[in-house]
């Protein structure tokens, strides 16, 4: 029998973050599901959920929102999943500083925020789980991603010294590394794209037509894709589990890029990358 456990979840508007509020609601634990736009809170409060409006762009809110989420559970949090983000694309040469920070912003200053925040209520109570949702792309990076890559990348760092900074306390960390999933991100990073990058006037204007085509897919952009519950259970184990492990790997090209990170020479990698 698993014990119910209070999990605060960033980004549950949609995608990864709304089925994992799903599923572990229906396996009785408590869920406190976060979305930003006022309107989505809204919406996961009418279908029952404990909600609160969360920017992780926003310090203010990210510090409301952890008040809020410690007066509705007694200042009990047992876990923690941060999933709220998002993917800016464009070439490294055609992302300005300003696009580079707003994507740090969420994916990593304010989830390293959050978790700050949450960690003293973890170690006062003696125990807790941290999982990052992370990315095949805090593993191995591909062009036109830059942004993200970086993002994820400096996630999979602080996740891995967090880890051994814990070691010898009952607090535990995962790291989700998903591949491609059926969600809004790809609609979202057209919005970011067409906002931050200059396409027109861009030397990588060729390419960007292609991606916009694979951005503007409804359906599946790539083999192997995998609906958000893919991720879920990766979730459930990392939450319930007496031992989690570390790294979960979601979709079979997160498995094969990775082991072929660790096998083949740079260039060869680089090669096989820029195919995909």
């Amino acid at each position: 029998m698993i014990l119910p456990k209070t999990i605060l979840i960033t980004g549950c508007s949609s995608g990864i973050g709304y089925s994992t509020a799903i599923s572990l609601k229906n396996r009785g634990h408590n869920v406190i599901a976060t979305a930003r736009k006022a309107k989505d809170v809204l919406r996961l409060s009418q279908e029952g959920f404990t909600a609160i409006q969360l920017d992780l762009a926003d310090s203010q809110s990210i510090q409301n929102a952890v008040n809020q989420a410690i007066a509705l559970t007694d200042g009990k949090i047992d876990a923690l999943f941060n999933n709220g983000a998002f993917g800016q694309v464009g070439a490294v040469e055609d992302l300005s500083r300003e696009a580079l920070r707003f994507q740090f912003e969420t994916n990593f200053f304010g989830t390293h925020e959050l978790t700050n925040l949450v960690l003293p209520i973890m170690r006062n109570q003696g125990h807790g789980r941290i999982i990052y949702n992370s990315s095949v792309l805090g593993l191995v990076a591909m062009p036109y991603r830059g942004a993200y890559n970086a993002s994820k990348f400096a996630l999979e760092a602080l996740a891995d010294t967090l880890r051994q900074e814990l070691y010898g306390t009952a607090i535990f960390i995962s790291l989700i590394e998903p591949g491609p999933i059926l969600s809004d991100f790809r609609k979202n990073s057209y919005l970011l794209f067409q906002k931050h990058i200059d396409q027109k006037n861009s030397l990588h204007k060729s390419a960007y037509d292609k991606m916009i085509n694979r951005l503007q897919k409804e359906e599946a952009a790539v083999a192997f894709t995998l609906p958000a519950e893919a991720v879920t259970k990766k979730v459930i184990h990392a939450l319930e589990a007496n031992r989690p492990k570390t790294r979960y790997y979601v979709t079979v090209p997160t498995y094969i890029l990775a082991i072929l990170k660790n096998m083949l020479p740079t260039s060869w990698l680089d090669a096989i990358v820029r195919k995909i």
